[in-house]
């Protein structure tokens, strides 16, 4: 259902009278069906297969497709033979969804699961926009249902992973959808006790340390065990990491507001005001990893990359490496001309973090440093392999 399609209204075919008539269902020959045909394909009447009706209705009935359907649109106007782009699907009286919701039912009952998992493995094999499309269609046939709503939310969250672990481009606006995604799953009740986990972790992923304890805690709340009984598709193993991550938050103060400011700001660029908020920040928290850990990001991105160092080195001290602060100090380490170091950085993180298009990026560039444009060149490649869109790999390509 990709791509620019057009749908033509036609008139119940006689096959399809036949299947119903052996059914419980009685159709309205006064609505035509639609027709689901690309943009430049012929359209033969006679060709018309119960698929393609079925797609066209699934069109209509896509939740951003409802949406924009005029609650004034004149019964009766679309007639037998018009044919609509999508701009104008508006057009289609509401009643005639409700009709062709009806019939998608009773063709495919089992609709819910179906696409459902088909959503599922989309969202798994990185095709999030088909994922996104498909949970549109269920949303339009199952309005406000929780699970559908916390889908969304995970598919445009994983979707701005994926853009933050790129080059970032675009990131900001899908997170930003993926929190209206999130609030909305908050809007409909009851609240599923999933919705809370996965939206600790969101907030865990945007550094929004206090929304993130909320989450954790509302979601320990509803799924806390009575003695040795476990709601149903509950773990243990779920509550103690819940519970484990409201106790660090707790402990290090990360929903002190002078972190979550501090975050935001360098993530906007406004890195001298960030500057001084995560130095407040650590002057109550010194013993925290983390604060350092956005003290030396700030300092690299203000180009102070002896004093990003030290700050790095400090997280590290409080908690061990990770892939992140790796790959900054090896971004350190190459604008201070220390390559060695750099690439013993870089290619630690690669160990732990294999498909992290920043680190790669990061080794590429480190190789033109050398002087090793082939090296270079096969790193840029396997970026590509990973996001065919990556503009850093491109551009480096074309060099």
């Amino acid at each position: 259902m990709q791509g620019k399609t057009l749908l033509v209204f036609i008139a119940i075919p006689s096959s399809l009278e036949k299947n119903f008539s052996k059914l419980d269902f009685k159709l309205n020959f006064s609505i035509p069906l639609p027709v689901e045909i690309n943009k430049d394909e012929t359209f033969d009447v006679e060709k018309i297969s119960e698929e393609m009706i079925l797609s066209g209705m699934l069109r209509l009935i896509s939740v951003k497709n409802i949406r924009d359907l005029s609650p004034e649109t004149e019964k009766g106007k679309l007639k037998s033979g018009d044919i609509l782009e999508e701009e104008d699907f508006y057009k289609v009286p509401p009643e005639w969804i409700d009709y062709y919701k009806s019939i998608v039912f009773l063709l495919k009952p089992e609709i819910f699961h179906e696409f459902s998992s088909a959503a599922i493995v989309k969202a798994a094999n990185g095709e999030y926009d088909m994922a996104l499309e498909i949970n549109d269609i269920l949303e339009g046939l199952f309005p406000n249902s929780p699970g559908i709503l916390l889908n969304r939310a995970l598919i445009l969250e994983n979707k701005a992973q994926e853009a933050q672990g790129n080059d970032g481009a675009g990131a900001e606006a899908l997170e930003a959808e993926a929190l209206a995604a999130y609030e909305r799953t908050f809007s409909v009740k009851p609240v599923l006790p999933d919705t809370f986990f996965n939206a600790g972790y969101f907030f865990l992923g945007q550094k929004n340390f206090e929304r993130a304890k909320e989450c954790f805690s509302e979601y320990i709340s509803l799924v806390k065990p009575d003695g040795e009984n476990l709601p149903p598709g509950v773990t243990l193993e779920k509550i103690q990491q819940a519970e484990k991550i409201v106790q660090d938050i707790s402990v290090q103060g990360l929903d002190d507001e002078n972190f979550r400011e501090a975050y935001l700001l360098i993530n906007q660029g406004k890195d001298n005001e960030g500057l001084a908020r995560i130095r407040d920040f650590i002057e109550k928290h010194p013993k925290v990893r983390n604060g350092w850990f956005i003290l030396g990001w700030a300092l690299r991105k203000l180009g102070r990359y002896n004093d990003a160092l030290e700050s790095f080195k400090k997280a590290i001290e409080l908690g061990g490496t990770d892939s992140d602060t790796q790959n900054e100090i090896a971004i350190c380490c190459m604008e201070l001309g220390d390559l060695k170091t750099a690439q013993k950085e870089l290619e630690t993180a690669l160990r732990k973090d294999p498909e992290n298009l920043k680190i790669i990026s990061n080794l590429g560039v480190l190789a033109l440093k050398r002087g090793s444009i082939m090296e270079a060149k096969a790193f840029f490649r396997t970026v590509l392999e990973l996001d065919p869109e990556d503009p850093l790999a491109k551009q480096y390509l074309k060099t």
